[in-house]
């Protein structure tokens, strides 16, 4: 059976930067629940950092491939370098996804770990880029395809077409 890795924040566990979840909720979620098919996971909290933690965005012009190759970095909205947990929170994300032989990934959009169709821009002013995080980036990378929650019904189609 394929798993689907899911964003923790996704399923109510108090994780983002915040200290708040981002709950999603649906009949998609609860049948994959009752099938055994979740693995939850906040990248960033597998990687030590705590909550709350100060909001990090992907540096201005940069993409999450750059940092994951070392030519770029994550940094807090007061200018802290923090890409060494956020490059270890990509690594564990995908070596959770192997363990668990998650096909998929649920993650919740935005976010420079987990954001699969946009990322801040780095100015921390709130605006969006499109874009990835560096867990989604890592992940797809190595075949593991991730969707955003507004893409639900493509990540079943996707399930239900999976050998």
């Amino acid at each position: 059976m394929k798993r689907i890795l899911v964003s923790s924040c996704l399923l109510g566990a108090p994780v983002r930067y915040d200290g708040r979840a981002k709950t999603l909720a649906g009949p998609l979620l609860d049948l994959w629940r009752r099938e055994g098919r979740i693995v939850p996971l906040c990248p960033e909290m597998a990687a030590g950092l705590p909550v709350p933690r100060a909001p990090a965005e992907i540096a201005p012009g940069v993409t999450a491939l750059q940092v994951l190759s070392g030519q770029g970095q994550v940094l807090t909205d007061s200018g802290e370098d923090v890409t060494a947990p956020f490059v270890r929170a990509a690594e564990l994300a995908l070596q959770a996804a192997r363990v668990h032989d998650c096909a998929f990934a649920l993650l919740t959009d935005g976010s420079p770990s987990c954001g699969s169709l946009f990322v801040y821009t780095g100015e921390h002013d709130g605006t969006r880029r499109p874009g990835r995080g560096l867990a989604a980036e890592m992940l797809e990378r190595h075949g593991i395809r991730v969707f955003a929650p507004s893409r639900i019904t493509e990540l079943a189609a996707a399930l239900r077409a999976a050998p």
